[in-house]
Order: C-alpha cells, then sequence, then structure tokens
C-alpha cells in the first residue's frame, strides 16, 4: 500500500513539476531522469533483473532522443552539431551497455550526459535574464527556482 500511494505521489508531483517548467527546465528534467534510470538500470544489472534494466534502458534512449531531436540546428549552429554526435553515441553506447551488461559503459554515458547538464545548469540565470529580464545582482540571494517562481507573481 505505501509503495502504491509514494508512486502515486512521486507521479503527481513529476506531473506538477512538468506543467509548471519553462523550456530550459523541461530540459534539465529530462537529463535529471536519464542519469537516474542510468542509475537504476545499474542497480538492476546488479540484481540480475535483466528485465527492469531493459527498461530503464530503453527509457534512457527516448529520453536521449527527445534530447537530440530538441537540438535547434539553425541558432546552435556547430554546438548543436557536436551535441547531436553526442548523443548519438550515448544512445549507440547505452544500447551496447544494455546488451553486454556493462556497468563502465553506463559510467561513461552517465559522466557525458553529467558533464552536459553541468554546462546546461550554468546558463540557467542568462535563460532567465533573457526571458523575465532577471538580473542576477537583483536577485542574488535567491535560487533560480525561486527567481522564476517569482518572475510569474503578481501583487
Amino acid at each position: 500500500m505505501y509503495k502504491s500511494g509514494a508512486k502515486q505521489y512521486q507521479s503527481v508531483n513529476t506531473t506538477s513539476e512538468v506543467l509548471d517548467a519553462d523550456p530550459h527546465r523541461l530540459i534539465q528534467l529530462l537529463m535529471e531522469g536519464a542519469l537516474t534510470r542510468m542509475a537504476q538500470a545499474k542497480g538492476s544489472i546488479q540484481r540480475g533483473d535483466f528485465a527492469e534494466k531493459s527498461r530503464l534502458l530503453s527509457r534512457v534512449n527516448d529520453i536521449m532522443q527527445t534530447l537530440q531531436s530538441s537540438l535547434d540546428h539553425t541558432q546552435g549552429g556547430v554546438l548543436a552539431a557536436n551535441l547531436d554526435g553526442l548523443y548519438d553515441y550515448m544512445i549507440r553506447r547505452t544500447l551496447e551497455a544494455g546488451n553486454r551488461n556493462d556497468l563502465d559503459m553506463i559510467d561513461e554515458v552517465m559522466g557525458l550526459l553529467l558533464q552536459v547538464k553541468t554546462g546546461w545548469d550554468g546558463i540557467r540565470q542568462d535563460y532567465l535574464q533573457s526571458v523575465h529580464g532577471v538580473s542576477s545582482s537583483s536577485n542574488s540571494n535567491h535560487n533560480p527556482e525561486e527567481v522564476r517562481l517569482s518572475g510569474n507573481v503578481s501583487a
């Protein structure tokens, strides 16, 4: 009963976060989801639960394909092309890791995605400033989520 309730709460909480998220945050959520599922897949391999591993890694590849298809090659230029190639590599490597039950390959993909996510997280303030006119000096005591939320609240 508890597990069912916890999963239901998590689903509602995740749905709420996605519905409230701006485009930049949606990409962060996708990356977080892929990293979480890769960590869970590693646990599944260690436990010998290969059906669950396959389900999780399949979802990781779906997320990677979504990230890849969200690239704007017109505005992104060389950066978008490089990310496209990197996502393609990570997808292929994840498939290979699943076939071989190779934890090191999953770690490699997690490391690559974490590097991309760290860069993406680093431009959060620039994104907020471009969309909402939020300056880093006027909100230096607030985290980006508070800034985003405060920008949507009117007195």
